[in-house]
């Protein structure tokens, strides 16, 4: 993990089952990478066991996501991500690169809420607004 202003870093490989019939990483798979790097980040930064322990969950309310190029069997890929709180939602702004040349393969920008026990929207956790 690199938590500097705010960016954790999560490297993966692409699998041969993430594959279309084209030979490349399927769409839908990106939002699994992206998915994958933000609980990564919760649990490099312990926040995990906050969301467990006080029973909120937190839910994606919209994805957008920018692919720029194709990403094929074994390439390393790395993850970068970065959350802002923004008003009542958490927002996670990803980038996705080839970590062998460099070059940037998608971007997304989540944007998540928190919904306390009763499934209705709460603030943002005090522990998650200092972090981010």
């Amino acid at each position: 993990m690199n938590n500097s202003q705010n960016n954790h870093i999560t490297t993966t490989s692409v699998r041969g089952y993430e594959l279309d019939s084209y030979g490349h990483v399927n769409n839908s798979v990106y939002l699994n990478y992206f998915e994958h790097a933000r609980w990564k980040m919760f649990r490099d930064l312990e926040l995990n066991h906050l969301v467990h322990a006080s029973n909120i969950l937190i839910v994606v309310t919209d994805i957008h996501i920018r692919y720029m190029r194709e990403a094929k069997l074994y390439d390393e890929i790395e993850i970068r991500t970065k959350a802002v709180c923004d008003g009542p939602f958490l927002i996670f702004k990803q980038k996705l690169f080839n970590t062998e040349t460099g070059l940037a393969l998608a971007r997304a920008e989540t944007k998540t809420i928190f919904l306390g026990e009763n499934r209705k929207p709460v603030d943002i956790p005090h522990e998650f607004k200092k972090i981010f």
